[in-house]
């Protein structure tokens, strides 16, 4: 069975689907109503991502269930590897995974991503540092990456 919550964020409205066995969808959109499915994940999931939002949170420990190719799996793994505030570029995916040779499979793996801020891939940029693409937009990457790093050297903010 699904569940579902609607979410007001700083970032639009998250639209939220999870299962019995963790959350399975995040997606951003301008527009929702608010609302939660009385299920214990999504519950986690809301209040785990509000504390998140609050400052107070830095990782997510709500339960996931990706559905994906191995190879998908796998980079999503190394994304939930990168450190709060830190940015890795799509080559360190690729080295991390053993093969710079599979750079762009990695870059498309992380666009992908179903469930974006518990699976950060608005932590990975383009090696030159330029922001890459997001399924929330090139606006929500910005200020997830502004967020996090105010919350840890607020005077490299401007």
């Amino acid at each position: 069975m699904k569940y579902t919550a609607c979410l007001p964020s700083p970032l639009g409205w998250l639209h939220i689907t999870a299962s019995d066995l963790g959350v399975e969808r995040i997606d951003m959109k301008d527009e929702g109503t608010a609302h939660q499915a009385d299920h214990f994940i999504i519950h986690e999931c809301v209040r785990q991502l509000n504390e998140y939002f609050d400052g107070t949170r830095e990782n997510f420990t709500v339960p996931i269930h990706l559905q994906g190719t191995h190879f998908q799996l796998n980079v999503w793994e190394e994304l939930m590897k990168i450190p709060f505030a830190k940015t890795y570029c799509y080559e360190d995916i690729a080295r991390r995974l053993g093969d710079v040779k599979v750079i762009r499979a990695a870059a498309t793996a992380n666009g992908r991503n179903p469930v974006p801020i518990i699976v950060p891939c608005h932590r990975v940029i383009g090696k030159n540092g330029t922001l890459t693409g997001y399924s929330g937009g090139l606006h929500r990457k910005k200020w997830l990456l502004d967020f996090e790093l105010r919350l840890i050297a607020p005077e490299l903010i401007k």
